[in-house]
């Protein structure tokens, strides 16, 4: 089959499900290339929309690899809408319909604990985040009484380690008193929470820490506005304002918080990580050297390296949202765990897909990194009886006992109008 047709079909499935109704009968093509059924959640649209279609790219370029290497994934799609109730029903829908066997998402945190609690532990199928940062995730499973049934799984870091670098951060560049603006939410309250404290152990006060609906409606889009949380957020001793929120929160409040004079310094987080933001908060230039933390990528890597020209060569662009490569890597490693299971004379379910997560990322294993041809020589080993270890375009991504990786925060800055790496640090664990 052709690199086009394949797209195309898998594009096909795609548009099918994002606009299917209830009573429509939905089912994934006929076709014997298909080796493992998996299901990608996306906020197209919501919040989070400005991040959906990259992250989409990057997980199509897996499926790409994956299938150059000769192993065939049947890739089916939903919008999360950046919703949690939206986000279920798309995962319903991947699963009954679709008839996936893991699903690679959600990007909000809100929306992936909704999918774990009411989709993926009552039904059993493995779930891995590319973007979901909230510290609830980690004890999820246990917290709503499944024990450790080990479904849920993530290709980037907690908050507890974001946070300590965001206060960090914050307070290497003398600020002493700030307040908080977040998203009412999973990632929101758990990201707040773990700042303020970190914040104020190293000597700071945290003068107010106030949440806004996650929902940005039309309406509000328009012409409504976020000024009362900020006025709650507001006082005069205040240095800054913490901006715990998502693009299109942050783009309409940060302008309304300047215009207000309430706030004129910010510090940013992963959700708030848009070149957009620069381009349209006036005057231009205003948010000129102000920095922020996001899950780090470890550019020097021979793996993002890869990882980096081939996204480049497929969607002439740089992948500069920061979790593309965890995106990949999420598909990838579901991919990886499919074939390994094959590869042992096992079927390829999601309790085996769920089994193998942690064994494609052995450390004593040989270690394999991105591209096609890399995956191709890890999938040889699979079937000699050796053991890999996938080095990550997005970096470690080795699960540990939760399904969390540990790895470095980014600190990053406005400057010249782009998005500037500075560092990445690793946090104490």
């Amino acid at each position: 089959m052709s690199k086009s047709l394949y797209l195309l079909m898998m594009l096909s499935f795609m548009v099918a499900l994002g606009g299917c109704n209830d009573d429509e009968d939905i089912s994934i093509p006929n076709s014997p290339t298909y080796s493992v059924k998996m299901g990608g959640i996306f906020p197209f649209t919501g919040a989070l929309s400005e991040k959906g279609k990259p992250r989409h790219q990057a997980a199509l370029l897996a499926v790409e690899h994956l299938t150059e290497a000769g192993f065939p994934v049947g890739w089916a799609v939903a919008d999360s809408e950046t919703n949690p109730k939206s986000g279920v029903k798309a995962a319903r829908e991947l699963i009954e319909k679709g008839e996936v066997q893991i699903l690679i998402g959600a990007a909000s945190s809100g929306v992936t604990t909704a999918i774990v609690e009411n989709v993926s532990l009552p039904n059993q199928i493995p779930q891995i985040s590319y973007a979901s940062t909230s510290y609830e995730i980690t004890t999820l499973e246990r917290d709503l009484g499944y024990g450790d049934s080990d479904f849920v799984f993530r290709t980037v870091p907690s908050d507890k380690l974001q946070g300590s670098v965001l206060a960090q951060l914050a307070f290497d560049s003398n600020y002493r008193s700030l307040s908080v603006l977040y998203v009412d939410n999973s990632y929101g309250r758990s990201l707040s929470k773990i700042f303020k404290e970190h914040f104020e152990s190293l000597g700071g006060t945290v003068i107010a820490v106030v949440p806004h609906d996650e929902e940005v409606t039309p309406e509000i889009e328009g012409g409504e506005s976020y000024l009362e949380q900020l006025q709650k957020a507001y006082a005069v001793d205040a240095e800054a304002l913490v901006a715990i929120s998502y693009f299109r929160h942050v783009n309409i409040y940060i302008q309304e918080a300047k215009d207000n004079d309430l706030f004129h310094d910010f510090i940013f987080v992963g959700g708030s990580k848009s070149r957009k933001i620069v381009e349209t908060i006036k005057p231009n230039g205003s948010l000129e050297g102000m920095c922020g933390t996001a899950p780090g990528v470890d550019y020097s890597k021979e793996s993002y390296k890869t990882f980096e020209k081939e996204y480049k060569t497929e969607y002439k662009d740089a992948p500069e949202i920061w979790d593309k490569p965890n995106t990949y890597d999420a598909v990838v490693i579901a991919g990886l765990a499919a074939y390994a299971a094959q590869a042992n004379g096992e079927s390829i379910t999601p309790l085996t897909i769920r089994d193998y997560l942690r064994r494609v990322n052995d450390k004593e294993g040989e270690k394999v990194i991105a591209g096609p041809e890399n995956l191709k020589r890890a999938m040889k080993m699979l079937d000699s009886g050796l053991t890999i270890n996938y080095e990550g375009a997005s970096g470690n991504v080795d699960f540990d006992d939760n399904g969390d990786v540990i790895t470095p925060i980014e600190i990053w800055c406005f400057e010249g109008g782009k998005i500037v790496h500075k560092e990445n640090v690793q946090p104490d664990v």
